[in-house]
């Protein structure tokens, strides 16, 4: 299998289990990356890792350099990707705790930089995106879930949100609606341009709160911190068994 890249998301600035190799900035034709691109060990597995949001966590999602982003990664010699992603959960299986791996995603951001097919520095290209997630690498994670005894749900929609306020509940309801299971705010394009980057993309999803309206009370960082300390560990668990098996 091809080097494994792991994206960190909210709590996930570093992964406390990698020995460092080696960590340095990659120039891309998009500019900065949030932060350098680390190699090293994930139980003894070289894997690459680029914490999306910034090392300190000062990069708001609509502010992301997400082309950059796995533009570097690529340039790094990744071949498969994985997103790690904090929601909110909105249909009733998708409730704090759960660990997910999406199937499907519904892009609600606007103004973001989503393709390198901009008619400037890549060209026009159309490309599909009916499953778009990378089969496989969804599978792997399915599995790596079993291995360490967690009952993943095995699909689901993504609804992508601008950010950084989280959402009303009126939209919540839309969501749903149109067939969302969980609301994030960096799901997209971080999935679409893996897609044209010709990269193997799949998330690993974690609920750390009801989304908004589902829960008769409202939404507090306190309950998101709580919430994601309890996932830690478990994410932590099946990214070091993916990658020894995969």
């Amino acid at each position: 299998m091809g080097l494994l890249a792991i994206i960190g998301g909210s709590g996930f600035t570093s992964l406390p289990s990698l020995t460092l190799l080696e960590s340095k900035p990659v120039e891309t034709p998009y500019g900065a990356t949030s932060a350098p691109v680390t190699r090293g060990r994930l139980a003894e597995r070289e894997v690459l890792f680029l914490p999306r949001h910034g090392p300190s966590h000062h990069l708001p999602p609509h502010r992301i350099n997400y082309r950059a982003n796995l533009w570097a990664l690529r340039d790094s010699g990744a071949e498969r990707v994985i997103g790690l992603a904090a929601v909110g959960g909105i249909t009733p299986d998708f409730g704090p705790g759960v660990l997910a791996v999406p199937d499907q995603v519904i892009d609600y951001t606007h103004g973001r930089e989503h393709t390198i097919h901009d008619g400037i520095s890549g060209g026009v290209d159309h490309i599909d995106l009916t499953e778009p997630y990378c089969e496989s690498l969804r599978q792997a994670l399915i599995e790596a879930c079993t291995r360490v005894g967690e009952v993943a749900i095995a699909q689901g929609t993504y609804g992508a949100t601008q950010g950084p306020r989280l959402e009303t509940a009126a939209e919540i309801r839309r969501y749903e609606r149109d067939g969302c299971d969980m609301v994030g705010m960096t799901g997209m394009p971080e999935t679409s341009l893996a897609r044209e980057l010709g990269l193997c993309y799949a998330s690993l999803a974690f609920v750390v709160n009801w989304a908004a309206g589902k829960s008769g009370s409202i939404i507090t960082m306190k309950e998101i911190e709580e919430n994601l300390a309890l996932c830690v560990d478990r994410v932590l668990a099946v990214l070091e068994t993916i990658a020894v098996t995969d």
